[in-house]
């Protein structure tokens, strides 16, 4: 049976349409099941939205609308960008559906068992933006000396009767899991950062509201909602079958990456392994936290007017271009910045130029000059293996980086073999050997069709459609979508009498648009 691997997003909160930053982490996410399930593993690959909590409350209210309608309807925006980004999730999580609230109602019943829940009253600093709560010390003075959170949302003064859990008890117990695992949150600099935090020593945390009714229900406390980061980040467990279901729990529990964004990277490296060591359940074994996906270099805000939609990008650039684009430029871990001009001049320079040309102009040449009859064997020449072999170096590059989570030096490893495809074309010059030495020239273009296929193979994580549609010009099977190396491949396919048909362009050059509407 197939490694079990389970990957989640931080589900998103949706009291606004989804944003860029929505879109970068699904993306991120989907490639990396998808480079996990081509290598054999048995993903999970959980996302959705994390639907309860005073903010969601408020928004509703605004609107006019009842809170549960207001959720159904934004939900169902991210399901739709997720189905748009062609993003192979399996579970699409919200934290309104029953078994959440039986799995949210488990841990905490689980918590209390352990003694780490009391009662009491909480007064102190909460960011309604952040569904935070903040100590003094960690506050920021802003304009006019209001006080903001560190994040720089507004903050108001709360006093209710609150179910605490006992963080401060997990003090060292956390401190002696950063130690012994250095890769439990990564990048390093959001460990560092955590590693301070929790050094500074960490106060109990109130876990449960009384001043709203939108979220799940305290077990055996009437007019207590859960504190909205509990129930979020049991989905995570409801999503591997928590409680009830124990085989899927022992397949698929403890997740092996979360994948979040750094602004919530204490969540999810305090908060949630110490929910787990109270609960007595395993932990995850990595949580990543990615940066910010900046337009031109600022921040998106709606007051700026740089906010731009997926939905926008996509329908300007296309979906694998926009993909391609988001993972090769950002340095996963670290900040990145896009603009229209940004996308257009990176993806034309290595998809268009590049690697489509590479297919378009091998493929078209083979289409006209051998009926589309997969060439013959030729004769070799010390060029040909050399290709092959730096085509094979730049895949295990491509693979090596990927399983480390090195993004974009992924595509960089990747890249090296398309140049060098480009490289050899122009040397071999197969237009040339069609008059001078035909024999030759089969062996330039199988040699081309055998690293086409690797290139895509390769390449299929991060644009799915399009490497998909490159190995299907070449009669390539889905089973064979798994393997970069040949292994035979190649004689079978010319055996079989499969016939390359004029190729239509895969990568077409992208144009500048007039405007991409925020």
């Amino acid at each position: 049976m197939a490694d079990p691997y389970y990957i989640t997003t931080a589900i998103h909160y949706p009291n606004g349409r989804p944003h860029i930053g929505h879109a970068y982490e699904m993306i991120c996410a989907d490639a990396i099941a998808r480079f996990q399930r081509q290598a054999g593993r048995d993903v999970r690959f959980q996302t959705g939205t994390d639907e309860h909590g005073l903010k969601m409350a408020q928004t509703a209210r605004a609107r006019g609308v009842e809170t549960r309608a207001f959720a159904d309807e934004m939900s169902a925006h991210f399901s739709a960008m997720a189905d748009t980004l062609n993003i192979s999730y399996d579970r699409f999580i919200r934290t309104v559906e029953p078994e959440h609230y039986a799995a949210s109602q488990a841990i905490w019943r689980a918590m209390r068992d352990k003694g780490d829940l009391y009662l009491d009253r909480y007064e102190g600093w909460y960011s309604v933006r952040d569904e935070a709560f903040y100590d003094e010390k960690e506050l920021v003075d802003g304009e006019g000396g209001v006080k903001l959170s560190p994040q720089g949302t507004p903050v108001e003064w709360t006093a209710e009767e609150t179910w605490f859990f006992r963080l401060s008890k997990y003090q060292q117990p956390l401190l002696d899991l950063f130690a012994a695992n250095p890769d439990f949150i990564r990048p390093e600099a959001r460990r560092n950062e955590v590693m301070r935090f929790v050094e500074g020593g960490l106060s109990d945390l109130s876990v449960s509201r009384t001043s709203f009714d939108w979220g799940v229900p305290v077990p055996d406390s009437p007019g207590h909602v859960m504190y909205v980061w509990v129930d979020a980040l049991t989905n995570y467990l409801t999503g591997a079958g928590y409680p009830d279901d124990a085989a899927m729990m022992a397949r698929f529990w403890p997740a092996d990456l979360h994948l979040i964004g750094k602004d919530i990277t204490r969540f999810h490296t305090v908060y949630w392994p110490a929910f787990l060591m109270s609960a007595d359940l395993p932990l995850p074994k990595q949580v990543f936290a990615h940066g910010f996906v900046l337009h031109r270099g600022e921040k998106m805000s709606k007051s700026v007017g740089n906010v731009v939609s997926p939905d926008a990008l996509t329908d300007a650039f296309g979906v694998d271009a926009v993909r391609y684009f988001l993972l090769r430029e950002v340095s996963f871990g670290q900040d990145g910045s896009y603009s229209a001009e940004a996308i257009v001049t990176r993806v034309n320079a290595e998809l268009a130029n590049s690697f489509g040309n590479l297919a378009q102009r091998t493929l078209s040449f083979i289409a006209k000059n051998l009926s589309g009859a997969f060439p013959d064997a030729g004769r070799s020449n010390p060029a040909d293996a050399m290709l092959i072999e730096e085509v094979v170096v730049a895949c295990a590059g491509f693979k090596t980086a990927f399983g480390d989570l090195l993004l974009s030096q992924g595509i960089e490893a990747w890249m090296r073999g398309v140049f060098a495809c480009n490289q050899y074309i122009d040397a071999q010059a197969p237009w040339a050997l069609r008059k001078t030495d035909p024999e030759r020239m089969h062996a330039v273009l199988g040699t081309l069709v055998r690293a086409i296929r690797m290139l895509a193979i390769a390449i299929l994580p991060v644009v799915p459609d399009s490497a998909a549609k490159v190995l299907d010009q070449i009669g390539a099977t889905e089973h064979d979508h798994a393997a970069v190396d040949d292994d035979g491949w190649y004689a079978r396919q010319a055996a079989s009498g499969f016939v390359i048909a004029p190729p239509s362009p895969v990568f077409p050059r992208l144009e500048m648009p007039a405007v991409v509407e925020a």
